[in-house]
């Protein structure tokens, strides 16, 4: 690191062990999950090829939410900022990003020991997509560059600009990206990778970020910087990255005039004309001054046109967030956006603030004319160095507030402090008299705060209760012990429900459905953040109330319900227990490419929740079955032994991955009273006792 970096506090930075990577008052409690633990260490100390050891915890989003933090962790956006720009990276980005050339597309370069994956900025063709009115398309392509676990939460796949999928697609076949990656992968070994770009490029390395977490090399610590970058994605794909714990990884540098970020949210129709104007022009400026764009009046005027004609639309937006509109753009920013000005940065997660101060930031006056504004636009969009070294001048001297009157409340100030690093608090003279547009912005910022203090309290308060209802979980795990005890399992105990300890089973079994309905509801409704469901601590908990509870649902509805149907007909199996199973798999998915151990005993609970579904299934073919033999008709007789087949292959499966309880096995339960009359009947089948697991797995006791 250069000494500019050390003077501004690296050493203080990246050697904080007790703290994690940023000292607790910089605000990176968790909160800015960007600068991941392992990879920021990685990069920060380029003298060490291990990562410095990492004891803060939380260090993911997930992790923060499910612990709690007592910080206004909102307000510190301004913070985050400052120290991730102090540390140099930003600055060697875009050194990597200004040595690219468009005929490489791709480059893999080290900066102080670390590899950054370079993407050019592509060419016109890529933004100007006329398939359809915003240049969208589904993600996953015939290729299948893309898992199908990139959907949203209603289980529709995710959409992205077809220019930058496109460009992504090219790069893959067409450059040695796949093959470099591979190698980084392939190593073994702890290692940082910063994935970077600019303009369109950026769109194109946040695809390759995308594509390379996919990969989920644990050993990997990848980080994606863009600058100038165009909205690559819809909603959909937020959420698929909110859901994977991928948010923190990407961080969008966007200049307050720059047109670039805001571009796509305007048709493609209402840009193309004047882009295609410009952007011939993007590399003689670059090599010239880029404040010369304020000079040259046919170039200005164009410049006006794009500007005003996107704005009309970011307006629409940025003022109609939320409600229904079949004629908006499809694309939602994703991961941490880091807004800069003359007067510092600001870093906001919240996708809806995101997009307001995508509007809000263009609309301030920080510069004397018009004129100047338009040209700002793209002069700011190719010169990003320039408004860093801005950004690291501001740091170097004594930070004053242009806020006259101090604010009493953290939170408040926290915001206004955001907008004038951000350059929207220019023209403050008092917080609470500004101007409509930064009135508007100060509310987005609030709105956001408002939004995530409330998530927050409500997860605290969610906690809570989950830990209320741990007595009633411990009360169902004593009575499935006392049931084990006397040798016929919890599920046929509740099933007779012969007892007064069945009866306060059943009281803990309503109380605890009825506190994971209100949950799914919940959820359901957006009244949590869309990565609740993604939390471990909920996950776990859920698991673990499903395949205790459930089986005492299938238990009550066998008792009270018998000749009406399979519980596992539509509309009989409790909504909650299909949305927890869905939230296991979904986390599972998550979890691919990560070595799970296999077991060495049974599990304590039937991994399968509808295990004891299943069985009465099989009780009834059984039963339907010797009816079939007794009355002689033998053409019904194949489909209820296919199904008896496919049970105990069912179970058998079950057995060799030890994902089955043992208390199935007792001599007590209903699985076994099926299996002493399913044995005995096709005893009579020549071969079958010599062909089935099953049959020599319970004849020989192999579960004791």
């Amino acid at each position: 690191m250069d000494k500019k970096s050390k003077s501004l506090g690296y050493n203080e930075i990246s050697h904080s062990h007790n703290q994690g990577i940023f000292p607790k008052s910089s605000g990176f409690n968790g909160r800015f999950s960007l600068l991941h633990g392992e990879a920021l260490n990685k990069i920060l100390d380029p003298k060490s090829k291990k990562a410095i050891p990492i004891r803060r915890k939380p260090t993911t989003r997930l992790q923060a939410m499910e612990v709690g933090s007592s910080a206004p962790l909102f307000t510190v956006g301004h913070q985050t900022a400052n120290v991730f720009a102090s540390s140099g990276i930003l600055h060697n980005a875009w050194e990597a990003v200004q040595g690219a050339s468009i005929e490489n597309m791709f480059v893999l370069k080290s900066y102080e020991g670390v590899p950054y994956a370079i993407f050019s900025s592509p060419c016109v063709e890529d933004f100007i997509v006329r398939d359809s009115k915003y240049g969208e398309c589904k993600i996953q392509d015939e290729n299948r560059a893309f898992s199908s676990c990139l959907k949203g939460n209603d289980d529709k796949p995710a959409l992205v600009h077809k220019g930058a999928l496109r460009r992504f697609l090219h790069i893959l076949e067409n450059s040695d990206f796949k093959t470099q990656m591979q190698r980084l992968i392939n190593q073994k070994k702890e290692q940082a990778v910063v994935f970077v770009g600019h303009s369109m490029g950026g769109a194109v390395a946040a695809l390759a970020m995308i594509w390379f977490l996919e990969k989920r090399a644990r050993q990997i610590s990848p980080l994606c910087i863009t600058f100038g970058s165009p909205l690559v994605g819809d909603d959909r794909l937020g959420e698929a990255i909110s859901r994977e714990d991928w948010s923190g990884k990407f961080c969008h540098v966007v200049s307050m005039n720059d047109i670039v970020p805001r571009m796509l949210l305007a048709p493609v129709e209402s840009f193309a004309e004047p882009l295609n104007t410009i952007f011939p022009l993007w590399g003689s400026i670059m090599l010239k001054a880029p404040t010369s764009v304020s000079h040259d009046l046919p170039f200005q005027e164009t410049c006006k046109t794009l500007r005003n004609n996107v704005l009309q639309y970011t307006s629409t937006l940025a003022n109609n967030y939320g409600r229904d509109s079949g004629i908006r753009s499809p694309y939602k920013p994703f991961g941490t956006y880091m807004f800069c000005s003359i007067y510092g940065a600001a870093c906001i997660e919240d996708p809806e603030a995101v997009l307001k101060m995508l509007h809000f930031t263009m609309q301030s006056k920080e510069r004397n004319t018009f004129d100047e504004i338009a040209g700002a636009c793209i002069s700011e969009h190719i010169d990003y160095g320039n408004m860093l070294e801005c950004i690291t001048k501001h740091l170097h001297n004594t930070i004053t507030t242009r806020i006259a009157i101090p604010i009493s409340d953290s939170f408040e100030m926290g915001i206004a402090l955001q907008l004038e690093a951000m350059g929207i608090g220019a023209e403050l003279k008092f917080v609470s008299i500004v101007c409509k547009q930064n009135d508007h912005a100060l509310l987005a910022l609030r709105k956001a705060g408002e939004r995530k203090s409330k998530h927050d309290m409500k997860i605290e308060e969610l906690n809570d209760k989950l830990s209320k209802k741990q007595s009633a979980m411990a009360s169902l795990e004593w009575y499935k012990g006392h049931s084990k005890a006397n040798d016929t399992g919890y599920y046929d105990s509740f099933k007779q429900h012969s007892d007064k300890k069945d009866f306060r089973a059943n009281l803990y079994r309503n109380s605890l459905g009825t506190f994971w309905d209100e949950i799914v509801e919940m959820v359901e409704k957006h009244e949590l953040p869309c990565i609740f469901r993604f939390l471990n601590k909920w996950i776990n908990a859920a698991t673990a109330y499903r395949r205790l509870v459930e089986p005492l649902d299938i238990a009550d509805y066998s008792r009270n319900h018998k000749g009406n149907g399979s519980y596992l007909s539509e509309g009989v199996r409790p909504h909650r227990h299909f949305a927890l199973e869905k939230w296991l798999k979904e986390k599972d998915q998550t979890r691919i490419g990560r070595e799970k151990k296999p077991r060495t005993k049974f599990a304590s609970l039937t991994e399968d929740s509808c295990f004891w579904a299943h069985v009465e299934e099989a009780c009834k073919n059984l039963s339907y079955l010797q009816q079939v033999h007794a009355q002689h008709q033998m053409a019904h007789a194949q489909q209820l032994q296919d199904n008896l087949k496919q049970f105990e292959d069912y179970v058998g499966s079950m057995i060799k991955d030890k994902s089955i309880s043992a208390e199935v096995f007792l001599e007590g339960s209903s699985f076994m009273k099926w299996w002493q009359q399913y044995r005995d009947l096709q005893l009579e089948s020549p071969g079958w006792q010599a062909s089935s697991p099953l049959f020599n797995f319970i004849e020989n006791e192999k579960w004791k």
